[in-house]
């Protein structure tokens, strides 16, 4: 897949430098010295493209008529729309992902500019936050359907309900399902005759409204009283 990135900032330059890791092809674009200076440092070459992409030429001169994906990391909100509207209506690129600097713009990137993917990092952030609170110990892996849905790990403590109990005795929520449970240096397979033990790490697919009860589950047990 062939991934263009505009912004050469801390966000596009370990976007291309993951991807180029993946196999995939990259091409970042960036204008600025001083960021060209620290990113030549960082990336290969090859992978960096010298220019404004806010220029429709340099645009063309990247190869973004031919690339699959456009992630619009700039430090302007208004030129990751423009940017996204742009590669959609003058390339034909299939997908358009933006990042949003000012939260108060977030309304902005829709279908209207063309945006696909909109990324708010404040949101994020907030959404991880909320989730370490909500789900104790339990830590969220991956993302998937659009965070509809989560890979979750939990390490099951002594007294935790799950422990001493075969997988088909497991009162799982409905949308969720044990995908792995490494003991130790060995991955076992969650069969139904599979009893679970303390220290087991589980991993398990939960969609959001499921999670809360899956964390109840694995979690350590509750004090008398709590509330």
């Amino acid at each position: 897949m062939y991934v263009l990135i505009a912004g050469g900032g801390r966000t596009g330059a370990t976007l291309a430098l993951t991807l180029s890791a993946e196999k995939h092809e990259v091409r970042l674009i960036e204008h600025r010295p001083q960021v060209l200076a620290h990113i030549h440092r960082e990336l290969p070459t090859e992978l960096i493209y010298e220019g404004n992409a806010t220029d429709p030429r340099t645009l063309e001169l990247a190869g973004l008529g031919r690339a699959q994906v456009l992630v619009a990391s700039m430090a302007s909100d208004a030129e990751n729309l423009s940017l996204c509207f742009i590669a959609r209506e003058r390339f034909k690129v299939a997908r358009t992902i933006a990042t949003i600097n000012d939260p108060r713009n977030a309304w902005l990137f829709d279908a209207k500019f063309r945006v696909d993917v909109a990324l708010n990092q404040s949101d994020i952030l907030a959404s991880l936050i909320e989730q370490e609170m909500s789900l104790g110990d339990m830590m969220t892996l991956l993302k998937l359907r659009r965070g509809s849905h989560s890979l979750v790990s939990e390490t099951l403590l002594r007294g935790a309900r799950a422990v001493g109990l075969t997988i088909q005795e497991l009162p799982l929520p409905r949308s969720s399902v044990i995908c792995a449970i490494l003991r130790g240096s060995e991955v076992v397979i969650p069969r139904g005759n599979v009893r679970l033990e303390a220290g087991d790490d589980v991993l398990a697919l939960v969609d959001e409204a499921s999670a809360p009860e899956l964390a109840a589950l694995f979690g350590p047990p509750r004090a008398e009283g709590a509330g």
